[in-house]
């Protein structure tokens, strides 16, 4: 064992908190996930750390302790992001009341439960942005459109939800701040944002939210020099852009309009007398619907990396080329490792990385914690590697 800080992690996924927190000198003593081919991929890349694959609802806490060898009160920092389905925007939003075994929102709780039963020094929860904005019961946008607004039952309020893990957070009785992160604005080629939610046992003032090293290339910050310009996809995988290798899932049939449609463009570009056979029952849907058949700019960020490019509604394809963003530029927009292996079919490739926590975010996230402890984070330079 080494005197380097420790790391407990849930939900553990790709690794990409992890290897945040790794870049920034932690140690992590121990991984939890239900997914086999997430467990697969983390022996793959750190064939010595144990791995309790399981549901995290019948795991004791003692046991990811002793997988760790420490004792209670011993861990530096519990992290984890519980599946977010039940909180995404694009799913059915059941909320904390979503009990689906790899989609529950009340896993929220059970990370939870090891903190309270752990005593780390410090936690790390991280989530989709949509959890702001969930309720303790769902009902639809549309049936919100229909009732007036004291006809909605309070439960049902937007932001229900959040309220009330926030306070379970405050109930464990450490010391409490969140924040919301864009990654981009931390050196990822990405515009992902993702709720923080960190704590202190110990009433220490963690330094949070970091402040941010990057911010839109118009910016006055930008323009004077204080921050650095986003990066964009340019940066992340132009030399990519000629490879035969690729791994990747093809479009299907409705893939072939894609060509009417320029860089940083999307369903409007298709020609008029094509958009509704295009597009299908969606063509008179409410809103812009911009994902539908959107293609990347080279000169900007990507967009929020989604478990599947090949969604019509979410489609990330490529600048130049007629076919999705493949795995390996999924990882290289997500900042992992050239070297990282990914274990599983294409499919479970993408919903991995499209889950992750991009190492980055995870490195600034780490040094708010080891500031808060008074140390100093390993030196390292996030963007090598990426142009």
């Amino acid at each position: 064992m080494t005197d380097k800080p420790t790391l407990i992690s849930l939900f553990t996924g790709a690794m990409g908190l992890d290897l945040g927190f790794e870049m920034a000198g932690f140690e992590v003593r121990v991984a939890v996930d239900i997914d086999r081919w997430v467990c697969e991929t983390i022996r793959a890349n750190r064939p010595n750390l144990p791995i309790i694959n399981a549901d995290i609802r019948r795991v004791d806490t003692k046991l990811i302790l002793e997988k760790a060898c420490l004792k209670v009160g011993e861990p530096t920092v519990v992290t984890g992001g519980p599946p977010c389905q039940a909180f995404s925007t694009a799913g059915k939003r059941e909320s904390i009341n979503d009990a689906r075994t790899d989609k529950g929102g009340d896993l929220v709780f059970e990370f939870l439960r090891v903190v309270r039963e752990a005593k780390p020094k410090f936690f790390v929860f991280e989530n989709v942005t949509g959890v702001l904005s969930a309720a303790l019961r769902h009902i639809s946008f549309y049936e919100r459109i229909k009732r007036k607004k004291q006809e909605i039952p309070p439960e049902a309020r937007l932001g229900t939800a959040f309220e009330k893990i926030l306070n379970e957070f405050k109930e464990t009785g450490y010391r409490i701040k969140w924040a919301v992160l864009n990654a981009a604005d931390y050196g990822v080629p990405q515009q992902r944002k993702r709720l923080f939610i960190v704590g202190s046992r110990e009433n220490i003032d963690i330094p949070f939210p970091p402040e941010p090293t990057h911010a839109h290339p118009g910016s006055l910050d930008v323009i004077s020099g204080k921050k650095k310009p986003w990066l964009t996809l340019r940066d992340a995988i132009w030399n990519l852009r000629d490879r035969k290798d690729l791994e990747y899932i093809p479009f299907p049939s409705w893939g072939r309009y894609l060509r009417y449609v320029p860089p940083g463009g999307c369903w409007v570009d298709i020609p008029k007398e094509l958009q509704k056979e295009a597009m299908g029952g969606a063509y008179r849907s409410q809103g812009g619907r911009r994902g539908f058949f959107r293609r990347l700019s080279w000169d900007k960020p990507a967009p929020t990396l989604v478990t599947s490019p090949v969604m019509k509604a979410t489609c990330l394809c490529h600048p130049d080329y007629d076919r999705p963003l493949s795995v390996e530029e999924y990882m290289r927009i997500q900042c992992f490792p050239d070297g990282w292996k990914l274990v599983g079919p294409t499919n479970t490739k993408y919903k991995m990385l499209g889950e992750a926590v991009p190492p980055p975010l995870g490195y600034v996230v780490a040094k708010c914690i080891l500031y808060a402890m008074g140390r100093k984070p390993s030196d390292i330079t996030l963007e090598a590697g990426l142009a």
